[in-house]
């Protein structure tokens, strides 16, 4: 089954087209991973495929349900309680953690669940304490964000994100804001819900990681989707020129 399906997505910024005529899909189950030089457009696809961005042109589409659409050259949104449904599909893991700074760890997990999809305090809170064991975290629920390291905060905020009980998960560079030995952390926790079947789309610069976790990758440059394929082929043996330019400086 598809969850995810992106259909001619087109976004510009004033005269700079940053996305043209990008299509993708993405399976249950599967990792998809982006990759490609800054400013190929990899972030602004993220943030058009979470709704943070408005498309320009093309459809956006959660397990056979439409969230925007264009129809006579203007797009289209769905009803307030399908866009609704539409969201709970997914959840977002930023680079920058985007935690709360006046919440607890343990209020930064619980709060949406119980505000926002109006469930029972103590199932979130049972939910929060099981994320947190798995994240290695299980004593920090206490804690704020600034006593936290950059690879903890990370790992809340991937808790903060599964709280949410979405059927896939979105990753905007997750290790560019942390060093390298913090970086380990955050893969092993990514690879670890890879090994669960985890629904994921990864930008990342990781190139060894992506080579191992995904089960396609996809390489962008200029806003198009230059290559994509196994991962395997795309980083072993990409046949693209611009692919193996820029994969050459990682070799």
């Amino acid at each position: 089954m598809n969850i995810l399906e992106i259909r001619h997505c087109r976004k510009r910024f004033d005269q700079n087209e940053v996305l043209k005529d990008i299509s993708l899909t993405v399976e249950q189950g599967k990792v998809v991973s982006i990759i490609g030089p800054s400013g190929s457009g990899k972030s602004t696809l993220l943030r058009c495929a979470t709704l943070l961005e408005k498309m320009d042109g093309g459809e956006l589409i959660y397990i056979g349900k439409k969230a925007v659409w264009e129809e006579n050259g203007r797009m289209v949104s769905a009803s307030a309680s399908d866009m609704k449904d539409i969201r709970g599909c997914f959840g977002l893991v930023f680079q920058n953690f985007n935690l709360f700074p006046h919440y607890s760890v343990m209020k930064n997990i619980t709060e949406a669940p119980i505000l926002i999809q109006k469930r029972e305090r103590d199932e979130v809170f049972e939910t929060a304490k099981t994320l947190l064991r798995k994240m290695g975290l299980e004593d920090r629920g206490d804690a704020y964000p600034y006593q936290l390291s950059g690879g903890q905060q990370q790992r809340v905020s991937i808790a903060r994100a599964l709280a949410l009980r979405p059927k896939m998960l979105f990753f905007d560079e997750p290790t560019s804001a942390l060093d390298p030995e913090l970086t380990g952390e955050i893969l092993k926790v990514i690879r670890d819900l890879a090994m669960e079947h985890m629904t994921m789309v990864i930008v990342t610069h990781e190139m060894a990681f992506a080579r191992d976790v995904s089960d396609h990758v996809i390489f962008m440059d200029e806003g198009v989707i230059v290559e994509e394929g196994a991962p395997n082929e795309i980083i072993n043996h990409p046949t693209q020129q611009r692919t193996i330019q820029f994969l050459s400086r990682f070799n």
